[in-house]
């Protein structure tokens, strides 16, 4: 074991007795009490020291028998341990790979803050690289979401869309402008492979079979479609329980979410459903506004907007692969111009839709 104290939190000592590991409260640690030259040892816990080295070092410095071990034992109790060769195998395979990790480093000062047992950063990492991501959609929001997904180090993305780059589809982080004519499939492939700290896992590398998909983000260039998603086009997301998330700007609205996960929250089968409960016109409404949303050449999609848009929506999808459940699951945020106050709307599944999702949030699942 080579241990290593957390580098991402910031370190303060308090009074003369009790260190601060963070700034930010959502992570942020208190240690005491604490001597000034057990203050010092924790300073050598940097991953360049096995523990024999470690005990030497504690002896030398006057500290009991002991004093090491139990130090490195408290650290690890409290999450602000790490241990330069833990992680596994994947992690190992990592290690091998210098170029990526440096690309990787914040991804990673933020995994070990999320995953807090020795190596989970690293144990993230390489978790990610053998996911596999489709994003329906490749303008302002869709490219750009599927660059930061690629570039945080999931190994597979790929990107949908039909048609070729147009002008308005350009955005800082996603499309450039060299993009402009050529299909939009292979410009959003391109991006993606550009924006990859390193290439994903090969056949003969993986280990089991072909991973299947494990999120499909919805984010058409057209925002009607996220702001109002067709049930039909989810129909086979939910047959086969692929999670879905929705993003997108519609008119001056930007929308995350909600995050679907299929028989236990709320699809978009229930959202029509509720929506056509609330207004009755509705059905028709849609109908016409999708019909003028094919004939109309470019909306009204700011480009602020929709990268905080994409930004959020790719923070919410590595948040969901990386085990966690967002703040978009089960829940939309809408965020208008010129305000922009980003406002939350559950999204609550409707018991006569087929999903089943009603059912299950009546015993304890999320809804």
């Amino acid at each position: 074991m080579y241990p290593k104290v957390k580098p991402a939190l910031a370190r303060a000592w308090r009074d003369l007795q009790t260190v601060q590991f963070g700034v930010t409260p959502a992570h942020a640690v208190v240690l005491g009490p604490v001597d000034t030259a057990t203050g010092s040892l924790i300073e050598r816990i940097d991953g360049t020291r096995g523990m024999e080295l470690l005990r030497a070092e504690a002896a030398g410095m006057g500290l009991p028998e002991g004093q090491a071990d139990g130090l490195v034992r408290r650290l690890a109790s409290a999450g602000l341990l790490d241990d330069a060769t833990a992680g596994g195998p994947r992690a190992q395979g990592l290690r091998r790979r210098p170029k990526e990790l440096e690309r990787l480093g914040p991804d990673l000062g933020s995994l070990s803050l999320v995953h807090r047992e020795p190596g989970g950063d690293l144990r993230g990492a390489a978790a990610r690289r053998v996911i596999r991501v489709q994003v329906r959609g490749s303008g302002r929001v869709g490219a750009v979401i599927a660059a930061v997904l690629a570039g945080a180090g999931v190994g597979r993305v790929e990107v949908l869309d039909g048609g070729r780059v147009e002008p308005g589809d350009v955005a800082p982080g996603g499309l450039g402008p060299g993009s402009v004519g050529r299909l939009r499939a292979e410009a959003a492939a391109g991006l993606v492979r550009a924006s990859a700290p390193g290439r994903a896992p090969r056949a003969e590398e993986r280990e089991g079979p072909e991973p299947g998909l494990a999120l499909v983000v919805v984010a058409p260039r057209d925002g009607l479609h996220a702001w109002a998603p067709d049930p039909g086009t989810a129909a086979d997301w939910i047959a086969t329980g692929t999670p879905h998330l929705y993003a997108g700007v519609l008119e001056g609205t930007g929308v995350v979410g909600p995050l679907v996960l299929p028989g236990a929250t709320a699809c978009a089968g229930c959202m029509e459903r509720d929506r056509v409960a609330q207004d009755p016109a509705w059905p028709r409404m849609l109908v016409q506004w999708r019909s003028a949303h094919r004939r109309r050449a470019t909306g009204a999609c700011d480009l602020g907007l929709s990268t905080a848009v994409a930004g959020l929506a790719a923070a919410h999808a590595l948040s969901f692969l990386d085990g966690e459940l967002p703040a978009s699951t089960a829940a939309r945020w809408e965020a208008a111009l010129p305000g922009l106050h980003w406002e939350r709307t559950e999204v609550r599944p409707d018991p006569e839709c087929p999903c089943g999702a009603a059912v299950p949030a009546e015993e304890g699942v999320p809804s």
